[in-house]
C-alpha cells in the first residue's frame, strides 16, 4: 500500500547502528538496529538498517557505540525541595520533616518556578523524558505555584504530571506541618479541581496531566482523602499520595485509626488501578496482596529511603505479586543528586541487600523496566510511553557506552545499569530533541544554576527571620 500524502509529508528522523532495548512485553533487544521517528511517534523499529526509500528524512543519526532505550519515567518527586538541599542530612523522616517544614512553608511562586527548573533540568539531562511533581505546600499568598511548576516543565520540553497535593492536618490537629502552611478542606478540594480543569490534558500525546494528591496520613484528614478520591474519579484523573514509608506511619495509623496504612487507605477509597503511592517500604504480605488485587501502583525511591533510613521496600515481592512499580527520585532534600538514571543502579543494589532475595532480588533488565515501562504503568500511560514500539510516542534516549566508563562491558544494558552514570548523547520527547551531549537544548542551564542559588539564599533568609 502506498503511503498517504500526510504520511509522505511527515518529517522523519532515522537512528541507526545502535543497540536497542525496547522494554516491550517480550524484552525485545537488537544488538545493532534502527529506529525511525515520524512526527511525534515511533514509526518503525528493528534489526539492521532502516528501510530503504523513506521519504522526507530530515536527519540521520549514526548511533554507533550507543544504547537506545525508552525515556526514563519519574514517578515521585517534590521539585520545591531543590532549594533546600543539603539540610538536616542526619535525620530520619519525622525529624527531617519537623526541621524543614517551617522553611518549606515560606516558598513563593518565584521560588517554586526556579526550584522546578532545577529539578527538571537535572532529570532531563540524565535521560528523564516524563517527570512528575507531587507539590503539596501552598502557603497563603504564595502566588500560582501550580502554574509556575507547569510552566517550567513546558519550557523544558518534558512530558509532565503535576500531582496537585494538599494538606489540612496541621500541628494543632496532631499533624506535622505548621498551622500557616496548610489549606482548609474546602479550599484544597476547590483549588485541586480548578487545577485539573485548567491544566489536565487527557489526549494520547498529552504533555501535561494532573493527578489528585493529598500529601500523607500525617498531614491530611480522613475527609480530605475520601473527598479527594471522589473528586479524582469524578474528573477522570489519577490519585497519588505517600504510603507506608516508615514504621512511625504504621504506628500513627494504628493509634489514630485502629488499622495499618493499607487498610486505612482502602477504607478511604485509596486502593485501585488509578492510584499510585510513594515508598511503600513497610508492607506485609497482606498489604502486597491488597495492592496486587487492586492494581495499586508503587513509586520506589531507593536513594531517598536510604538517605532517611526508612528501610528497604519489598520490590521483588511486589513484582512477583503483580504490583505495578516505577522509580522515583523523590524530593531533592532527601536525594540531593536529583537524578533518576542513578536510581536504576541503586534500586538493583539496595534490593540485593534484602536478606531474603539477595543476589536474585533484581537484575539489570528488571531495573531498566522499573525506570521505563513500570513508571509508565504507574502514571497510567503505558499505552503511549515506556517502551519502544511502533505507534508509541517518540520518547527515547541515546546512551553513549563506548567511552572509558563502559566500553569494556560487553552487554549494553548491564553497562547502563551496573556502570557509572552513562552520558546522554541525545534525548527526544514527543519527537523533539531536548538534550544533546549532556546539555539541555531548551533552557540555559547556567542561568538556572544561578537562579536556584539565589532563590535558595532568599528562602534561607526569610526562614531565618521567622
Amino acid at each position: 500500500m502506498a503511503p498517504s500524502a500526510a504520511q509522505s509529508a511527515t518529517q522523519r528522523i532515522v537512528i541507526e547502528n545502535c543497540a536497542i532495548a525496547t522494554v516491550d512485553a517480550n524484552d525485545t533487544e537488537y544488538a545493532s538496529g534502527h529506529l525511525v521517528i515520524a512526527g511525534n511517534r515511533i514509526e518503525s523499529i528493528g534489526a539492521g538498517k532502516a528501510p530503504e526509500g523513506l521519504e522526507n528524512v530530515v536527519r540521520r543519526i549514526d548511533a554507533t557505540g550507543h544504547l537506545v532505550t525508552p525515556g526514563l519515567v519519574n514517578t515521585h518527586h517534590h521539585f520545591y525541595q531543590w532549594i533546600t538541599r543539603g539540610l538536616a542530612t542526619d535525620h530520619n523522616l519525622f525529624n527531617w520533616l519537623v526541621a524543614l517544614y517551617p522553611t518549606w512553608a515560606r516558598i513563593d511562586e518565584q521560588m517554586g518556578y526556579s526550584a522546578a527548573q532545577g529539578s527538571l533540568a537535572m532529570m532531563a539531562r540524565g535521560g528523564v523524558t516524563t517527570a512528575m511533581d507531587h507539590h503539596y505546600v501552598y502557603p497563603k499568598n504564595s502566588g500560582d505555584l501550580s502554574g509556575a511548576i507547569i510552566k517550567a516543565a513546558s519550557e523544558m520540553g518534558v512530558r509532565f504530571t503535576l500531582a496537585r497535593g494538599s494538606m489540612d492536618r496541621s500541628e494543632k490537629d496532631g499533624g506535622l506541618p505548621p498551622d500557616f502552611a496548610v489549606e482548609t478542606l474546602e479550599g484544597a478540594l476547590a483549588a485541586t479541581e480548578e487545577t485539573v480543569k485548567k491544566h489536565h490534558d487527557a489526549s494520547f500525546d498529552a504533555m501535561t496531566q494532573v493527578a489528585v494528591a493529598p500529601c500523607s496520613p500525617f498531614s491530611v484528614s480522613t475527609e480530605l482523602l475520601k473527598q479527594g478520591a471522589e473528586l479524582a474519579r469524578r474528573l477522570g484523573v489519577r490519585l497519588h499520595t505517600h504510603g507506608s514509608e516508615t514504621v512511625e506511619e504504621e504506628q500513627f495509623c494504628k493509634e489514630l485509626f485502629g488499622m495499618g496504612p493499607t487498610d486505612y487507605f482502602e477504607s478511604t477509597g485509596w486502593l485501585g488501578e488509578d492510584v499510585w503511592m510513594a515508598h511503600c517500604v513497610h508492607m506485609n504480605d497482606s498489604d502486597i496482596e491488597a495492592f496486587a488485587r487492586t492494581k495499586t501502583g508503587v513509586a520506589h525511591c531507593p536513594s531517598s529511603n536510604a538517605r532517611l533510613a526508612a528501610g528497604i521496600a519489598r520490590v521483588p515481592d511486589m513484582l512477583k505479586a503483580g504490583v505495578p512499580v516505577g522509580l522515583g527520585v523523590d524530593g531533592t532534600a532527601s536525594n540531593e543528586s536529583g537524578e533518576l538514571h542513578t536510581e536504576l543502579r541503586n534500586a538493583l543494589l539496595i534490593n540485593r541487600l534484602n536478606s531474603v532475595h539477595r543476589e536474585a532480588a533484581l537484575n539489570a533488565r528488571q531495573a531498566l523496566r522499573l525506570g521505563t515501562y513500570g513508571g509508565a504503568q504507574v502514571l497510567g500511560r503505558a499505552e503511549q510511553i515506556g517502551s519502544l514500539e511502533a505507534g508509541k510516542l517518540a520518547d527515547l534516549v541515546l546512551w553513549k557506552l563506548d567511552t572509558l566508563a563502559h566500553a569494556s562491558i560487553a552487554d549494553p544494558v548491564t553497562a547502563l545499569v551496573f556502570g557509572a552514570a552513562a552520558p546522554v548523547t541525545a534525548s527526544f520527547v514527543n519527537g523533539e530533541q531536548i538534550v544533546e551531549n549532556n546539555r539541555l537544548l531548551t533552557v540555559d542551564e547556567d542561568a538556572i544554576a544561578r537562579s536556584t542559588r539565589e532563590e535558595a539564599q532568599r528562602l534561607a533568609r526569610i526562614a531565618a527571620q521567622g
